[in-house]
């Protein structure tokens, strides 16, 4: 059983690299620059060679820094396990899949139409848990569902009447941004959502009921997710990457949002290891508001009104009423 401070450190640590993510990602999606704009496929690849890297090093740490145990280890837990490692290709390729259609949706939605709607997962979430994982929801957790949404709707209609206002210097922006590529973004984050509750609840259960070390399973996830991601690269952007390079349009920016999102897959992991995937979409829904207030105080290009203080009351109130109950109870069924 992880300790709550192990648990709360991980879903504030989620909360802080869901924030900048987004921020940064929408950000590097919409920055005038000279030259190519960086590639979302080449940036998924990207992401995965440093998680890969990164969570080698984690077990080479674990073993006491010893390159023959961490040899034994990817060998043993690897090599000669191909099943168990198999396992890992569907919520890999999902992830995947995920990963790329993020970059499609913030390249067509605002940061905050993205963030909201993107909410809508923490529904699948709950229903893939209770469907894969034997989940039984209390009263309380159902009810902060409930609360959650209607605060993060609530969220949602003060950003939007923010977002089109009848008179101001954004028309121009408002046009360009057509019904079509609103169709697309859109598009984009329901089938993220859908993908994302699967993905993570079936990880979820994989992490539960093996012993294997949770940096071990992210290696496994992530060289399915570099094989996925490159064959991806090549499919779709495979000219320009000859053209330019795969690293065409690469900043400071953009390799800022790369190393977010490849340690975004490991709190993930933390998470789902110490927590669940309710609670961490709780704390997703908290970045909301964090990103809300930060475009207000940095970017100063919008003025919170009392409709946005009740969805952030509500979606607060929603997080500690799920905590105040605990985790739901596994069916007995299921050892």
């Amino acid at each position: 059983m992880a300790s709550p401070r192990l648990k709360y450190l991980s879903l504030g640590v989620l909360v802080f690299q869901t924030t900048s993510l987004v921020l940064t990602m929408r950000y590097s999606r919409t920055l005038q620059a000279e030259g190519p704009r960086y590639l979302a496929s080449s940036a998924v690849v990207v992401a995965e060679v440093m998680k890969i890297i990164t969570c080698v090093l984690l077990v080479f740490k674990e073993h006491s820094y010893s390159m023959r145990a961490l040899n034994s280890v990817l060998r043993q837990e690897i090599a000669n396990k191909p099943l168990e490692t198999l396992k890992l290709a569907i919520p890999s390729g999902i992830y995947t899949l995920q990963n790329n259609l993020l970059y499609v949706a913030l390249s067509n939605l605002d940061a905050a139409t993205y963030q909201v709607t993107y909410q809508l997962k923490i529904l699948t979430t709950a229903l893939f848990s209770v469907s894969m994982l034997g989940r039984r929801l209390g009263v309380y957790q159902w009810l902060s569902l409930l609360i959650l949404m209607a605060g993060v709707a609530l969220v949602q209609v003060f950003l939007l009447c923010l977002q089109w206002p009848s008179e101001s210097a954004a028309a121009p922006e408002k046009e360009a941004l057509s019904a079509g590529s609103q169709f697309v973004g859109v598009a984009a984050v329901l089938v993220a959502c859908c993908s994302s509750g699967f993905a993570g609840v079936y990880f979820e259960k994989i992490l539960k009921e093996s012993k294997q070390s949770v940096w071990v399973r992210n290696i496994q996830l992530g060289m399915f997710g570099f094989v996925f991601g490159l064959f991806g690269m090549l499919a779709y952007d495979g000219e320009r990457v000859r053209e330019s390079g795969m690293f065409q349009g690469y900043n400071t920016v953009t390799w800022t949002v790369v190393a977010l999102q490849a340690l975004g897959g490991l709190v993930i992991a933390a998470v789902i290891k110490y927590a669940d995937n309710i609670l961490k979409g709780f704390a997703t829904s908290l970045s909301i508001i964090l990103s809300t207030l930060i475009s207000y105080f940095w970017l100063q290009d919008f003025d919170p009104t009392s409709v946005f203080f009740l969805g952030a009351i509500l979606v607060i109130t929603a997080t500690f009423l799920y905590g105040y109950e605990g985790k739901p109870s596994p069916n007995p069924s299921r050892a």
